[in-house]
């Protein structure tokens, strides 16, 4: 969900208002202030049941009737653009034991420490599940709709009405990794607002037993491979080195930059000593006077910062192609391949196995290189062997988008080959063009493949 978008529901039928479960994936993009649920009507009423990450990055539950009468902050912050987090809030007032009126676990861990603990009084009537006017409006991904509006990915958001569920419901410990993964297909009776949506794909139509169907609020949902069960490689705008990106949203997959000045964009995720992986990047406007890059980026050059290399194509260990049809290394360009218009997709396929690297311009390889020529490394650009590279680009004023496998340059999502693209070697992933054999997504399954 990008940070122009909201659902919302109106409650028709009051519900349990004492007992009550929410659970959902997400994957944030941006931190500060993101509110996830506002369940029991406008923020300005001050009659509402909210959740989200607060200011600091730590999660809050809060209620208001007219004054605060349930409160928790956590102390954790939870600042990883990388990873999906796994958040379920049960709410239960009739429970004897007031530490357990309210329980938040985040990746099937139970949260103790809270810089704030206003628990409620017993058999409190929560701001939830009620039909009454002004207080029956159910909200996804903002405060109701006058901000804090949250910019990622969620998946799998389920609320349940009458029933405080344990996280296991939700998701299970994997016996090999002891990772927290999720269960995509839970059992549990939703109650009577109870719902599930964005459980495959982008639909907001209930998908559980009920009919409590969702409507758009504002802006536009896109679906993604980028997943709880396959994490992506995205642009980290955590990133402090010298010339990050001042602009990055949807989902962390575009650079903005209006500034005039070198902006770069570095995948969170490195490639492996070994493997190969490919991506696209799209220019979608170029305003400036000086080039854009597509490449690589060696994880000891960028990370030391004294070196003054932090810059694609500026380093001993980084390459890029530019849209004057050069490839740059160390600083210095040479004569590469076609030059890159507004619109056009640059394919870059990292051989880390053999040491190669090609790119490619609307399909077309160039110099006319074989990513598939292994060893023999037919027109390609021969790297440092035994290295970790970032993948991404870098642009002096305008507006570049990124596809790492999950289907989506920013928001615009791929439509070639009927819509479904061109899947890596792992068979999970969505790319604009055919994807040479072998090469997989920068993604948790393409590690692994």
């Amino acid at each position: 969900m990008a940070s122009t978008t909201y659902l919302q529901r109106t409650v028709s039928s009051t519900g349990n208002r004492k007992v009550a479960t929410f659970s959902a994936w997400f994957k944030r993009s941006i931190l500060g202030e993101r509110w996830f649920l506002n369940a029991g009507g406008n923020y300005s009423t001050g009659y509402n049941t909210k959740m989200g990450f607060d200011a600091e990055d730590g999660i809050f539950i809060m209620n208001s009737s007219g004054s605060t009468t349930l409160r928790y902050q956590t102390t954790r912050k939870f600042r990883d653009v990388s990873a999906w987090y796994h958040i379920v809030v049960a709410l239960d007032t009739t429970n004897s034991t007031s530490a357990d009126r309210v329980k938040i676990y985040v990746n099937g861990t139970r949260e103790t420490l809270f810089s704030t603990a206003t628990v409620p009084s017993l058999n409190l009537d929560l701001e939830m599940n009620q039909s009454t006017s002004n207080k029956n409006l159910m909200a996804i991904g903002t405060r109701y709709n006058a901000g804090e509006l949250f910019d990622g990915l969620m998946s799998h958001v389920h609320w349940c009405d009458g029933t405080a569920l344990a996280p296991t419901v939700f998701g299970e410990t994997d016996s090999t990794t002891g990772e927290w993964k999720i269960k995509t297909a839970p059992s549990f009776t939703p109650g009577t607002n109870g719902f599930t949506i964005l459980r495959d794909g982008n639909t907001i139509t209930d998908q559980s037993a009920n009919s409590n169907n969702f409507s758009l609020g504002a802006g536009a949902i896109t679906a993604t491979k980028d997943c709880p069960s396959n994490v992506f490689a995205t642009l980290n705008p955590l990133e402090t080195n010298r010339n990050i990106m001042t602009s990055s949203a949807n989902g962390n997959l575009v650079i903005q930059n209006n500034n005039a000045s070198w902006k770069n964009g570095y995948s969170t995720i490195a490639t492996p000593l070994t493997g190969k992986y490919y991506m696209e990047c799209k220019m979608i406007s170029n305003t400036g006077t000086w080039y854009t890059h597509f490449g690589i980026q060696e994880i000891d050059d960028l990370a030391n910062n004294a070196s003054g290399y932090a810059n694609y194509g500026d380093g001993a260990k980084s390459w890029s192609y530019s849209n004057n049809g050069q490839k740059n290394n160390s600083g210095s360009g040479s004569s590469y391949g076609d030059a890159i218009e507004t619109g056009d997709i640059v394919g870059i396929a990292i051989d880390c196995t053999n040491s190669k690297l090609y790119f490619s311009n609307q399909g077309v390889w160039q110099n006319s290189g074989n990513p598939e020529s292994g060893s023999t490394g037919t027109g390609a650009i021969s790297i440092t062997a035994n290295q970790n590279y970032f993948l991404g680009g870098m642009i002096y004023s305008g507006y570049i988008g990124f596809n790492f496998g999950n289907g989506l340059f920013g928001t615009t999502a791929i439509t070639t080959n009927s819509g479904n693209g061109y899947a890596g070697a792992e068979g999970a992933s969505k790319f604009n063009y055919a994807v040479p054999s072998g090469y997989s997504a920068l993604s948790t399954k393409g590690l692994n493949t």
